[in-house]
């Protein structure tokens, strides 16, 4: 029994030896290793969140004084609000054009780009501008563009002779979601364009001098060739700029704060005016809370998308 007892330590001993060697020799173990303080900053700074605003939503809490648990209450109050399903609306029509926009305009400068052109580097560099830009500065310059009285705009075309007033841009409920989205787009475009442009340079020249010897068009090309080695891709990089493009709020918060009556209110914006200047912490974490659907829709299409391997080669 005590030759068992003294061989319990040493049996241990080369369990935790082996154990060590295994974790120096497999990369899984080491990968698990190197991933774990960024799973923890993930789990602290993104999962804890979530979870608190998805309890806050059931609660009635307001800044300032803590809540009781209500259930659905803050969801059926939802339901019931106009202002509400406005900005669902707003939103999906705002991230519908606006992605739609920047993925047409991305990609043909993302083909232009990919040309033999004189300064291609300079030009890239100025491309990205839009997108390294603060987005704040960015809301600022456009709300002086389509400011109702200081325009540039309705300066240039009064000085034409085309107009005899100035343009309420930003009063006006339709010109005010035509703004935002365009300014959206302007800022996006750079993102699509660049990555886009990074998948092109990874397509072989040989696959076009093949098929342009077989007598395939410009067109063809771009069909057969370019288009089917870029989906997977352009099913990542879309997803990412619905992601971006559903939850903005810099950019219209700084435009628009939402207006003209509520016309420009985006569900993030919503969720900001209720929770944090209206102190309705337990409805504006519904409101964000809300939001979560729509964003695993669009991170699923995408998942399904690229495990289907047909579909991924084209």
């Amino acid at each position: 029994m005590a030759d068992i007892a003294l061989d319990r330590p040493a049996a241990a001993s080369r369990e935790g030896a082996s154990a060590w060697s295994r974790l120096r020799t497999s990369r899984g173990w080491l990968g698990l290793w190197f991933m774990a303080p960024a799973a923890l900053i993930l789990l602290l700074f993104l999962a804890f969140p979530l979870v608190k605003g998805i309890w806050l939503s059931f609660t009635d809490t307001r800044i300032g004084r803590g809540g009781a648990f209500v259930g659905l209450e803050n969801y059926e109050w939802l339901w019931d609000d106009s202002v509400f399903w406005l900005s669902v609306f707003n939103t999906l029509l705002y991230t519908a054009i606006a992605s739609v926009a920047k993925f047409g305009i991305g990609l043909y400068l993302a083909l232009l780009l990919n040309k033999r052109l004189p300064f291609k580097a300079l030009i890239r560099s100025i491309v990205l501008i839009p997108f390294v830009v603060p987005t704040v500065l960015s809301a600022l310059a456009f709300w002086w563009i389509f400011d109702s009285q200081f325009s540039i705009i309705s300066w240039s075309l009064r000085h034409l002779g085309l107009l005899d007033h100035n343009i309420d841009f930003l009063g006006d409920p339709t010109w005010a979601r035509t703004c935002v989205i365009f300014a959206n787009i302007w800022r996006g475009v750079p993102f699509i364009a660049i990555t886009l442009l990074a998948g092109l340079q990874t397509v072989s020249p040989s696959l076009y001098e093949a098929a342009t010897i077989d007598g395939a068009t410009p067109w063809q090309n771009f069909r057969h060739i370019t288009f089917p080695l870029l989906t997977p891709i352009i099913a990542v990089v879309m997803t990412f700029s619905v992601l971006f493009t559903f939850t903005d709020f810099q950019l219209i918060w700084a435009m628009t704060r939402g207006g003209p009556v509520n016309a420009t209110h985006l569900m993030a914006t919503l969720s900001y005016q209720r929770g944090i200047l209206s102190g309705s912490l337990g409805e504006g974490a519904a409101i964000a809370t809300a939001m979560v659907p729509f964003l695993m829709l669009a991170i699923m299409i995408s998942w399904f998308g690229l495990q289907n391997r047909k579909w991924q080669s084209g």
